[in-house]
């Protein structure tokens, strides 16, 4: 069900406060429909959503931030006249989203699943790959032209990227290039909505020192954890995950 601007989801009506769920990168509002059903079996209303550039809604038509795409959440929210007894579940990139609204928006409660948020810290390495590419991409210009550079460039990124990197549009690696560097610390201490951390304790995406940090700077935060559990910890431990989010949600 599209919205008049573009954004696919799934809402189903019911009692209580509603649960806006919030899908990782790469993915699509799918991969969170075990989250849906469970919210939905409480009897509450929930809010299920495909990001601009994923599942069924179109890509943006610039190249977005986390804050563009915060702004289209709160647009729809609006729009559905979803108050602020809200509450905000967002899987990492969702989790990105979450954080940018509840800082700035008063919500009912938050839950963040192996969220992203924290910037990466870079090895050496890391960046004497960027300052190489960057190089590269200067004497491309200067030899091939502006035109020509940019497409073996693509070639070049796509090659070397990650596996969400390779598999999406040059405007969507545009967006993740630029999103997956914003580093939202400072927007966690203004999140005064009471707050659940969700994490696998083998997450190699979003690492559990990044649980800690948001929880240390989240003023009403908590951390569950699940050891062997990865970056999808609602997937691999489903039962505990249902059992934890139930019990927050109706504290």
């Amino acid at each position: 069900m599209p919205n008049s601007n573009g954004i696919a989801y799934n809402f189903t009506p019911g009692k209580g406060a509603p649960v806006v769920i919030m899908h990782g990168w790469g993915c699509s509002r799918q991969t969170v429909a075990s989250i849906e059903a469970a919210v939905r079996s409480l009897g509450r209303p929930v809010l299920n959503v495909d990001f601009p550039g994923f599942g069924e809604s179109p890509e943006p038509a610039a190249v977005w931030g986390t804050d563009d795409y915060a702004r289209a959440i709160e647009t729809l929210l609006d729009r559905l006249a979803i108050g602020g007894d809200a509450v905000l579940l967002g899987h990492s990139f969702g989790g990105r989203v979450a954080i940018t609204i509840a800082s700035r928006r008063p919500v009912g409660k938050v839950v963040l699943v192996d969220a992203a948020g924290v910037k990466p810290r870079r090895s050496l390495k890391y960046y004497a790959k960027v300052y190489s590419f960057k190089a590269k991409k200067n004497l491309l210009k200067l030899v091939c032209g502006k035109e020509r550079a940019e497409k073996i460039l693509d070639r070049l990124r796509a090659k070397a990227g990650s596996s969400d990197y390779r598999n999406s549009s040059p405007k969507m690696r545009a967006i993740m290039s630029r999103v997956v560097n914003e580093d939202l610390c400072h927007l966690m201490p203004q999140i005064k909505a009471p707050t659940l951390l969700v994490w696998g304790e083998a997450d190699t995406a979003t690492p559990l020192a990044d649980a800690k940090i948001m929880e240390r700077l989240i003023p009403d935060a908590g951390l569950v954890s699940f050891p062997g559990a990865g970056h999808y910890s609602f997937l691999d431990r489903p039962g505990q995950f249902v059992a934890v989010l139930t019990s927050f949600l109706n504290s």
